[in-house]
Parts: structure tokens; C-alpha cells; sequence
């Protein structure tokens, strides 16, 4: 009986202990996992850090303040603070990361360079950190000087410079790196190539824009985009066009430089261009197989050219005399002339071709020539996860009969009615009235960013959804470039952006953007919040893609309904950014149109901090 009682006992008091250790165990996992559950958002970046005791900029109270937000429906609850991601992600690009790709063991063909290709994370994958810069990090070399140079610690990667030495990509200088304007096949300077491309063609001065006729260029393979960089003292601006890969970084020296550039590849999906959107495009060693898949990457290049327009080609295939390089140049003429393209100049390491000026060579092949015609239904401006097609797309009735673009030379054609608007019911007095009111607005927000803005303070800006670019049309005469983005869920204005001279590419905005970090200078943001969640999709996760893409000391502009900008103003500590300007708009135009329930408009100027991690101030220092 003793015995037994004693068992209870301890039997008791074991089930007492277990529970207390339980207990205990709860309370450690519910305050420690609630305080991480930012982490969790982010797989391969769980080590996240909040910032540190003070950041340049910043006020040290921010930073003593726990927490995040994860859901919009309360609308009293605000961000405090947001993690920081760990300093081996100050260059992701979520939609690009090779880190996402091997985990998730996507079934990617190599040889058609899916692996490069946009593959974005699930909603449980994407990342709800800050991304921080690199230790050392300046505010960039201001435009035109930042063409030459370039802080080394914003883009502390030299292996370009060590591989290509021979060419004069870039030189590490001290605590800059240079870019002398060299190439694969352009040692001597970009600038000398591209007169000899224009002597090549026979263009009045050697001047490539042939008197304002040739605006528009896509470099293929562009390295760090010299070639673009040294277009544009001629008036020409170029969308310079890499890969993330064995290069990784040149398109984030091209954009540092303040040069326009986007990352993308000619791999399975059609470019994010419009049919007809380039005068020329050009591709100086860049090592893609013209001739796989039934030419279809050259008859992707035919689709965005334009009538008459040029494909300029330097490279081993067109001059050397070896069994493997003369084997292709044979493959590739008889290609290009089924195609309908001509030579137009040849000399030393160049061959210029020529994309006919209308269906006529087209009508003329015989029957059952390869490659074929496009379908008649098919809609060669379709481009958001489409894929390419082996097919020669023709021209329409219109730009058949009109042998041409039906483009007015630069500089006229920005403001000149682009001949496809009628494709779009648009008229001549909507664009012009479009063209005039933003011209309008881009006075009002210069003016209320006076006392931040200079003359060189910008140089690389996003119109977020630009509908027919008159927000870059009102930018002509300030020394910057607009990335023009237009969403694939209306209607596809781009290719009124590229008549006008300007640039541009699709994207929705529920995804992150094709950059690297820390690449513009300015994102105009009109009424893309308020399409967002029209969506379904999260404002949060916006606002943290645009602090991603945004320099240091950059800024917004944010023109949406007040209800909206209210809700933004929420994140402005957690963000680290600081107001700039808050302002009213007249509602009843075009641009502002009143809500059902009278709400008025808002326009909202921030500007993002220069802010470093408690480890990368000890780096610094």
C-alpha cells in the first residue's frame, strides 16, 4: 500500500513537471515565432536583421519599435518596422533569382535559356524584408559624368573588368570603375563604331540617327552598354537587352551609368515589346545561335523591327574564314533571305541587313517556304508570357500600302500623332489634349519638388503605368530617360510609346520588376495602388518592390485617391522614407476623375532615405 502510494506520487508530479515544461516551451515558440514570423515569408532569406541602432538618415526612435503587418483589412494597423533582408540579398531580382529556381527544381531546358526566363515566387515565397545596400554605399555619380565611372562599392564586382581586360568593358580605378566605351568588337571606343555603322550606310555626317529617322534600338547582348551609352549624343536611345548570366551585373553597371537598359533574354517567350517598335537592332558578339529552331530568335527580331529597319551583326560569322564560321554564314543568308531581309552593307567584321518595307517579297516566295507567315488572327503585339513562333509576321494593309513606319522624324514624332492610335478608337485632339495635361502636371510636381530636385538630381525614371507616355513626352527637355510601363491586363498603348520615340516594356505590377536593386531615380506611380487592389493583390508588397528598385535618396510620386495615399502614409517609418510634398488635385479632368463617393485625389511626394545596416556601418567604417 506504502508502495503504491509513493508511485501516485511521483506519477503526480512527473505529469506536473511535463506540463510546466510544456507550458513553458509554448510561451518560448509564441513570443520568439511571432517576432520571426517576417522570416518565414522568405525561404532562402531567413536571416533577417531589423535595422540597426541608426541608419544615415534616420531617427534612432524608428528603429526601437517591433512588429509588422501583414494584412491590409485593419486599416489601424500600422507597419513599425520591416525586417531587413541578409546583405547576400542587397542584388535580388525575385522574379530572376537563380537561388528560387534550384530550390524549387523547376524543369527548365538550359539550351533555350528558360533558366533565365521570368519565374516568379508563390505568395508564401515572397519576401517582406528590406533590401539593404552594399557596405560602402554612395549616393551614385550624377549624369552625364556617371556614363564614364562609377562608384566601385555600389556594384562591388571587378570580374568583368579582369575577364574582359582586352576589350575595355571597364577598368577598376582606385574606388571607381571606368568604362573607356570598349566592346567584344569595338576596342577602340563605341563611339567610332557607330559612325562606321552609319558610313556603312551611307547616313549624311555618319550620323546614325539619319536625320531623325532612326530613333528607336534594341542591343541584343549588350554587356555593360557602351554601345546604347554612346547613342544617345545622337539623339537616339536604345533598350540595351542582357541576361542575368555568367555576366551577371552588367545590366546593373548599365543602369548605375544611368544608360536605359532591362533584363531579358531571347529564350522561349516573346520580348516585352510591340510589333514595329525598333528602327534597328543590333548584337556585337553576343553569342546566341541565330539558327536554332527554325531561326525562330531572328524571326523574333523581325516581328519588333520595324519596315525598313536594320539588323546590324558583329560577329565571327561574318568575316571569318573557318569551316564552322563560313558553314553558318551560308545557314544564316539563306535564312534571312527567305525572310525577305537584304544586305545592305557588309564591311570587315559588320553585315547590316534590311527588313523589306512591305508584304510584297512576302507574296512573292513560292508556296510552302520556310519559314511561313504568321496566322492571320494571330496578334503580333500580344507579349506578356507569350510564346515565340517560327513565323514571319507581315505587315498590316495600312503599313503595306504605306511602305513605312508613317513615323515623323525625331524630334517631331513625340508630339506627332502616332499612326496607330486608330487602333485604339483614339483621335488626334485626345492625344494632343493627353499630351498638353501632362505637360502640365510634370510642372506642378517639378514645382513642388523645387527644393529637392536640381538640375542633375535624376536620371533613370519610371512612368509605373504610362498609358501613352506623355508623361516622358513632358520630360524631353530635362536631361533623363523614362522607362514607360504599361500593364497587359488593358489596352496595349505601347506601341504608341515606341512611335514616339520613347521606350517602354509590359509588366503587371502584382510582380516584381525585371531590375536589380537600387536602379532609378524617380517611379511615378498614378492611380497603381488603386489598380492593385482592384486585383486582389497587396499594396504592402508593392510598396517594399518600389523601395527595392528605388536609389537611395530617390523618389516617388504618388497620384491615387486620398483614401489610398492615406493608407501609404501608414508605411512612411517603416519604409524609412520621409514626405516630400502632399497636395490636393483639381478632380473633373481626365487624369482625376471624382469617386462615387466625391473622394479627391491626391498628389504624394516622398523621398526614400540613405539608410546602412548596424553591419555595414562597421564595414564602412
Amino acid at each position: 500500500m506504502m508502495r503504491g502510494r509513493s508511485d501516485g506520487g511521483q506519477k503526480k508530479r512527473l505529469i506536473a513537471s511535463v506540463c510546466a515544461v510544456a507550458l513553458l516551451l509554448c510561451f518560448v515558440y509564441m513570443y520568439y515565432g511571432s517576432s520571426n514570423q517576417g522570416a518565414s515569408a522568405l525561404e532562402y532569406g531567413r536571416s533577417l536583421r531589423k535595422l540597426g541602432s541608426s541608419y544615415l538618415g534616420g531617427d534612432d526612435d524608428d528603429n526601437k519599435q517591433d512588429g509588422s503587418v501583414t494584412s491590409e483589412e485593419d486599416s489601424l494597423a500600422v507597419a513599425k518596422s520591416f525586417p531587413v533582408c541578409d546583405d547576400r540579398h542587397s542584388e535580388i531580382i525575385p522574379c530572376l533569382d537563380r537561388n528560387f529556381i534550384y530550390q524549387s527544381r523547376l524543369k527548365l531546358d538550359l539550351s533555350l535559356m528558360e533558366h533565365y526566363e521570368r519565374h516568379c515566387p508563390p505568395p508564401e515565397r515572397k519576401f517582406n524584408c528590406l533590401i539593404p545596400p552594399p557596405s560602402g554605399y554612395k549616393v551614385p555619380i550624377k549624369w552625364p559624368k556617371s556614363r564614364d565611372e562609377v562608384w566601385q562599392a555600389n556594384i562591388p564586382h571587378t570580374h568583368l573588368a579582369k575577364e574582359k581586360s582586352d576589350q575595355n568593358w571597364m577598368v577598376v580605378k582606385g574606388d571607381k570603375i571606368n568604362f573607356p566605351g570598349g566592346g567584344t568588337h569595338f576596342h577602340y571606343g563605341a563611339d567610332k563604331y557607330i559612325a562606321s555603322i552609319a558610313n556603312m550606310l551611307n547616313f549624311s555626317n555618319d550620323v546614325l540617327n539619319d536625320e531623325g529617322r532612326l530613333r528607336t534600338v534594341l542591343d541584343v547582348g549588350c554587356g555593360v552598354a557602351s554601345f546604347g551609352a554612346y547613342l544617345l549624343s545622337s539623339d537616339i536611345i536604345a533598350m540595351s537587352l542582357a541576361p542575368n548570366d555568367v555576366h551577371q551585373n552588367q545590366i546593373q553597371f548599365a543602369l548605375e551609368r544611368g544608360i536605359p537598359a532591362y533584363l531579358g533574354v531571347l529564350g522561349t517567350k516573346r520580348l516585352p515589346y510591340p510589333s514595329r517598335s525598333f528602327e534597328l537592332a543590333h548584337c556585337s558578339r553576343c553569342r546566341i545561335d541565330w539558327l536554332q529552331r527554325d531561326g525562330i530568335l531572328l524571326l523574333e527580331l523581325d516581328r519588333v523591327l520595324r519596315p525598313g529597319g536594320y539588323f546590324a551583326y558583329s560577329s565571327p560569322e561574318a568575316y571569318a574564314q573557318d569551316e564552322e564560321d563560313l558553314r553558318i554564314w551560308k545557314e544564316m543568308s539563306a535564312l534571312v533571305e527567305r525572310m525577305c531581309w537584304r544586305i545592305a552593307a557588309k564591311r570587315n567584321q559588320t553585315v547590316v541587313w534590311q527588313k523589306p518595307l512591305s508584304n510584297d517579297c512576302y507574296l512573292e516566295r513560292e508556296p510552302g517556304t520556310q519559314p511561313p507567315l504568321c496566322r492571320s488572327d494571330a496578334d503580333p503585339d500580344a507579349v506578356y508570357g507569350v510564346s515565340m513562333e517560327a513565323c514571319i509576321t507581315p505587315y498590316s494593309k495600312h503599313d503595306h500600302k504605306t511602305k513605312g513606319s508613317g513615323l515623323a522624324p525625331w524630334p517631331a514624332r513625340m508630339t506627332s500623332p502616332p499612326p496607330r492610335l486608330a487602333d485604339f478608337g483614339y483621335s488626334t485632339h485626345m492625344f494632343e489634349k493627353d499630351t498638353e495635361l501632362w505637360k502640365q502636371q510634370v510642372d506642378s510636381y517639378w514645382n513642388l519638388m523645387s527644393s529637392k530636385v536640381k538640375a542633375n538630381t535624376v536620371r533613370n525614371i519610371m512612368d509605373m503605368k504610362a498609358h501613352m507616355g506623355s508623361f516622358a513626352a513632358a520630360l524631353k527637355d530635362k536631361d533623363v530617360w523614362v522607362m514607360n510601363v504599361v500593364s497587359p491586363d488593358g489596352p496595349n498603348t505601347l506601341k504608341l510609346i515606341y512611335d514616339r520615340g520613347l521606350i517602354g516594356t509590359n509588366h503587371n505590377w502584382c510582380e516584381a520588376f525585371s531590375t536589380y536593386p537600387r536602379t532609378y531615380d524617380l517611379l511615378h506611380a498614378w492611380t497603381v495602388f488603386s489598380d492593385i487592389r482592384s486585383k486582389g493583390c497587396s499594396a504592402e508588397d508593392l510598396l517594399i518592390e518600389m523601395d527595392r528598385i528605388l536609389r537611395p535618396t530617390g523618389f516617388i510620386i504618388i497620384r491615387d485617391k486620398e483614401s489610398v495615399v492615406e493608407s501609404i502614409k501608414k508605411y512612411m517609418k517603416a519604409l524609412h522614407w520621409e514626405v516630400v510634398a502632399s497636395e490636393k488635385v483639381t478632380t473633373g479632368s481626365e487624369l482625376d476623375q471624382e469617386s462615387e463617393d466625391g473622394e479627391s485625389n491626391v498628389v504624394f511626394i516622398v523621398q526614400k532615405k540613405l539608410w546602412l545596416t548596424s553591419e555595414s556601418l562597421r564595414d564602412t567604417e
